[in-house]
């Protein structure tokens, strides 16, 4: 961007700074634009929604407020408009379709949408709202109801408890945890490749980290752990394990000179692009063209010059805050 007092070419700047959001205060990465002659910031368009974005992202998360997709999901599980949404949780006739749309739920409106994702908890408002004179009031009730009945699969209770919990916050990239996408994204780096595991954790690593750079959110919602060879997904061999399970991929062993054993992965099924967005899909095409001629020991080096790594490596435990990702060297 050119410094509309010098005309000159202005240097991208960041620094912790301290912002206002309904009377809490929160630690950001600023990002503005910087004139070196005349040492004035200019933040502009994408610089303002990055900026804001990290400070409603951190409101959210604190009073656990969900998402607009997480809203408008809630509503349409039940194919309902958002307008009778609105009257059955008591709210005005645009409110829900506002924060559908990105305004701020206030605390008690959040719990109230949250609680209604409960099919049970909404047949329950539903009862005592004035819709039961609609006449969708009997396709509504019969939605809710089929969807009480389902049951929670064995399969998805493992994945809840290796992939995460469906929760959005800074660990996850403010996405919700999408193992689908997960695979899909392994599927990715590995076909027409030949990659190790090791560096595969990279790959997953760097694409769903440089997505929150650009974009505000990660693609798959994984968190990742930084152990000695750099950024992982967390269970990362379990969810690996998953995958062969369910012929998703292949996998093969080569054991080193050095007694150590590699581990590398074949495609079993086709890469679904028709998942990811084209800003997704330009991400991961960027890393995988950025490290597939580079030897996994380089990989290993390059992630270690990253601060998502170099300042969590002591708590091998904890995953990684995706603010970390407005600092990536690599992309």
């Amino acid at each position: 961007m050119l410094s509309p007092i010098t005309g000159k070419e202005m240097e991208v700047k960041k620094e912790w700074r301290k912002m206002d959001y309904r009377k809490e205060t929160f630690n950001i990465l600023f990002h503005s634009w910087y004139c070196v002659d005349s040492k004035e910031e200019f933040e502009d368009e994408a610089f303002a929604e990055l900026n804001y974005n990290q400070v409603v992202n951190q409101y959210r998360e604190k009073y656990n407020i969900p998402f607009p997709e997480d809203i408008k999901n809630i509503r349409e599980q039940y194919n309902l408009p958002a307008i009778r949404m609105a009257h059955v949780l008591g709210f005005g006739d645009n409110t829900y379709r506002q924060y559908e749309n990105g305004e701020m739920p206030t605390q008690a409106n959040a719990r109230l949408i949250q609680m209604v994702a409960d099919p049970n908890k909404f047949l329950e408002m539903l009862h005592l709202s004035d819709l039961q004179d609609d006449k969708q009031y009997a396709k509504v009730k019969s939605n809710a109801e089929k969807l009480s009945k389902q049951q929670v699969s064995n399969y998805e209770l493992i994945l809840g408890r290796f992939f995460g919990e469906k929760l959005r916050d800074r660990f996850t990239g403010f996405s919700l945890p999408d193992f689908t996408k997960f695979k899909e994204m392994v599927l990715f780096f590995i076909t027409d490749h030949n990659v190790w595991k090791t560096k595969l954790n990279k790959m997953l690593f760097y694409a769903d980290f440089a997505n929150y750079k650009y974009h505000h959110r990660s693609i798959s919602g994984a968190r990742y752990c930084p152990i000695d060879m750099g950024p992982v997904p967390d269970n990362f061999n379990t969810l690996f394990e998953i995958l062969v399970n369910e012929k998703v991929l292949d996998i093969s062993y080569q054991i080193f000179s050095d007694g150590g054993v590699g581990e590398k992965y074949s495609p079993l099924k086709s890469f679904d692009e028709s998942l990811f967005t084209p800003d997704e899909l330009e991400i991961m095409r960027n890393v995988k063209e950025r490290l597939k001629n580079i030897s996994t020991q380089n990989v290993i080096e390059l992630s270690h010059q990253e601060k998502a790594w170099s300042e969590n490596r002591t708590n091998k435990s904890q995953p990684i805050d995706y603010t970390y990702a407005y600092e990536l060297s690599l992309l």
